[in-house]
C-alpha cells in the first residue's frame, strides 16, 4: 500500500493568509490543507479528504500526474472523513474528473446535497457516484473499516434534522502486504473503540490540531478559547492529551508507527526548534511534512 501526505496543516493551511501571529511569522515551512491518497498498487488512487489546496497539492505528487492518455487521471474517488468546507471544497476542484466516486457518511451525503448542494453542482460537469460508508468492503485491493468519532456538524449544516455521526476514522489495510493505515484527522476525545481501531494499524495518522488548550488566544491575543473547544480536536498535551494516550499504546506496540497531521497554524509543532516539536519527536511520534510517501 501506498501512502501520499498531501497536506498536513489544519483549515486555513500554515502561514494563515489573514493571520500575523509569531508562528506564521516565523519562516516555519508551509503547509497546505490535511488531505493524503492512498492505493493499494500506486496506480489506482483514492483521496481522503478533499482540500481548497487540492490542485496544487496533486501537481506537487508525480504518483498522482496524469497520463498516459491525454485526459486520464490515476484518481478514483475520495472518502470524506467529515463535511467541513476545509475537507470537501477540492471536489469542486475536480469537477472535470470522470467517474469519480465519493464515499461519505450518510450525513454528510445528505448536508453535499441539500445545505451545500455540491453534489448538483459536480453533476453539471460529470457523472459521480456518492455512496454511503460500508465498513469491511474491499475496494481496488483495499479493506476499509470505519469508525465514528464525532458529531460536530459543519456550520453550513446546523439546521440538517439528520443524525449523525458526522465524523469518521479509515482505516484501510492491504492484505497482499499486511500493512495498515489509520487516518483520523479530527478527533475531539479518543473514542470508545478507537484502541481496538488501532491495534495492529502499521501507521497512525493522528489529529494534532492544537498543542494545548488556550493555544489560540495565547498566539493571536483574541479571546478564542470557546471557538477552539467548539472545533472539536483533542489537544496534544495535558495528562488527557492524545500524547499520553499514544504514550501508553507504545508501551503495548512499540514498533507502531505514529505521528500528528493537521496542525493548527497557532500549534508550536509545526516550528522545528520548538520544545514541543522536540518532546513529540523524543516520545517516537512523528510530525511529517507535505509530500511524505510511505509504502506500508
Amino acid at each position: 500500500m501506498k501512502v501520499a501526505l498531501l497536506g498536513t496543516a489544519a483549515g486555513g493551511g500554515f502561514p494563515q493568509w489573514n493571520c500575523a501571529c509569531a508562528l506564521c511569522r516565523s519562516g516555519a515551512a508551509p503547509r497546505t490543507q490535511d488531505c493524503l491518497a492512498v492505493s493499494a498498487d500506486g496506480k489506482g488512487w483514492y483521496l481522503v479528504n478533499a482540500s481548497p489546496d487540492i490542485r496544487a497539492q496533486v501537481l506537487a505528487t508525480p504518483e498522482l500526474a496524469p497520463g498516459p492518455g491525454p485526459r486520464e487521471t490515476p484518481l478514483r474517488g475520495a472518502f470524506l472523513t467529515d463535511g467541513e468546507l476545509d475537507h470537501t471544497l477540492g471536489l469542486l476542484m475536480l469537477r472535470e474528473g470522470a467517474g469519480m466516486t465519493v464515499w461519505a457518511p450518510d450525513a454528510v451525503l445528505h448536508a453535499t446535497r441539500h445545505a451545500l448542494p455540491m453534489q448538483a453542482v459536480v453533476a453539471g460537469y460529470g457523472e459521480w457516484t456518492w455512496r454511503p460508508l460500508s465498513s469491511g468492503a474491499v475496494i481496488d485491493g483495499l479493506r476499509v473499516s470505519v469508525l465514528p468519532v464525532g458529531t460536530k456538524r459543519p456550520k453550513y449544516a446546523t439546521s440538517s434534522t439528520v443524525d449523525g455521526p458526522w465524523v469518521v476514522a479509515y482505516r484501510f489495510d492491504d492484505p497482499v502486504t499486511g500493512g495498515s493505515l489509520v487516518y483520523a484527522p479530527c478527533l475531539a476525545s479518543w473514542p470508545p473503540g478507537f484502541d481496538h481501531f488501532v491495534r495492529g494499524a502499521s501507521f497512525v495518522l493522528l489529529d494534532g490540531t492544537f498543542h494545548g488548550g488556550g493555544e489560540m488566544s495565547g498566539a493571536t491575543g483574541s479571546s478564542a478559547d470557546g471557538a477552539q473547544r467548539a472545533m472539536g480536536h483533542l489537544p496534544v498535551s495535558g495528562a488527557d492529551g492524545s500524547l499520553a494516550l499514544i504514550r501508553r499504546q507504545l508501551v503495548l506496540a512499540p514498533d507502531q508507527r505514529w505521528a500528528y497531521t493537521h496542525l493548527n497554524n497557532t500549534n508550536p509543532l509545526v516550528d522545528h526548534d520548538s520544545a514541543a516539536h522536540q518532546e513529540v519527536l523524543a516520545a517516537g511520534v512523528e510530525i511529517p511534512h507535505d509530500g511524505t510517501v510511505l509504502t506500508l
